[in-house]
């Protein structure tokens, strides 16, 4: 083999070796690229778990405040129910002649 054949190999193989060294540096860009992209998602879906967490957590007050509240709410429909009660019995009797 001739050195100017042997340069020659010498050559495509240090380009060869570039090509795949810049393709690698491209490689690694874009999975860091891709990586920073689903390090934000992640980081959305943290937030929204954590507002969702806060929703739930006020829904939950809610709906214990409610239960707490029941027992008033129907006393005082009770006390309505009963004095329309009376209300339509008085009304009752004053229209019955006498």
């Amino acid at each position: 083999m001739e050195f100017h054949e042997l340069q020659q190999i010498v050559e495509s193989n240090s380009r060869a070796i570039q090509a795949m060294l810049d393709a690698r540096a491209s490689d690694r860009l874009e999975h860091e690229e891709f990586k920073s992209r689903i390090d934000a998602a992640i980081a959305r879906m943290d937030e929204s778990i954590q507002r969702l967490t806060t929703l739930n957590e006020g829904v939950v007050n809610l709906i214990s405040s409610l239960d707490e509240d029941r027992p008033t709410v129907l006393r005082r429909l009770n006390a309505i129910e009963s004095k329309v009660d009376r209300l339509l019995e008085r009304n009752n009797n004053d229209d019955r002649p006498q």
